[in-house]
């Protein structure tokens, strides 16, 4: 997959680690070519708001976005996105979000104009429903987090958010054995798992001092993997890589 990388710079990540080997070489190349322009943000920068209405989908090439609501004066993040991610291909559909898709620190991404989608639609439906299953990855991940957000007390759910993390960044190649560096804050996390960034604190204090992981300025530290997916109750089985959900060959070649 790095030869994909180097191959594709723009959608090389896209759908790795998960259904990829679904695409072939002429599905590849579209893809990269219908990003029509590449920008780049050094610090934090509102790319669709919400109500905006949207004529373009972001491809995240390098960096983090969240996925934000404010409302009654608070800041919630509903949605994390990592190198690969095709963030807002919904807003195809929807035109208009119910949510800021909001960069977070230095970022790169690609805008495919809603025009370039539908011509995919029409002409390469194999490709199109492969970017419809990206979508339903998004789906998929936000129908976890509500349910940890009801299951687990707050030190158990950034540690499902810090495991789920650290594995999507490894199935595109981007973790560290250890770990992994975001520009995510203390209050980033709050925000993530709906407490306060008091309450993160001492959330993240029980971790360090439970030997689950420690948080430095956006750096994950994690001596035991397991024992930290066993604090967050994490399964990554609803990711689509590896385990039960894993795609094989069932989206290979079907329009």
């Amino acid at each position: 997959m790095v030869d994909d990388v180097e191959r594709y710079p723009l959608t090389g990540r896209f759908l790795m680690g998960r259904s990829r080997h679904a695409l072939g070489e002429h599905e590849k190349d579209i893809l990269e070519r219908s990003i029509g322009e590449v920008a780049t943000y050094d610090r934090q920068h509102c790319i669709l708001a919400r109500g905006q209405l949207a004529d373009r989908s972001t491809m995240l090439i390098d960096g983090f976005i969240l996925r934000t609501i404010v409302e009654n004066g608070r800041r919630y993040v509903v949605g994390i996105q990592v190198p690969g991610d095709f963030v807002d291909l919904h807003a195809y559909a929807l035109k208009r979000l119910d949510h800021d898709v909001v960069t977070l620190g230095p970022t790169k991404v690609g805008f495919v104009p809603h025009e370039r989608i539908g011509q995919i639609h029409e002409a390469v439906p194999h490709l199109s429903r492969l970017m419809w299953f990206s979508t339903l990855l998004d789906a998929a991940i936000h129908r976890q987090w509500t349910l940890k957000l009801e299951q687990l007390k707050a030190s158990r759910r950034v540690a499902h958010r810090i495991a789920e993390i650290w594995k999507r960044l490894e199935m595109v190649g981007l973790a560290r054995p250890s770990g992994f560096r975001s520009p995510l804050t203390q209050t980033d996390l709050a925000d993530m798992c709906g407490t306060t960034p008091i309450h993160m604190n001492r959330a993240l204090s029980e971790l360090r001092r439970d030997d689950v992981a420690e948080f430095r300025r956006g750096l994950v530290i994690v001596r035991d993997r397991a024992k930290l997916e066993n604090a967050g109750d994490f399964d990554p089985a609803y990711l689509y890589g590896d385990g039960p959900l894993k795609i094989e060959h069932e989206l290979d070649g079907v329009a």
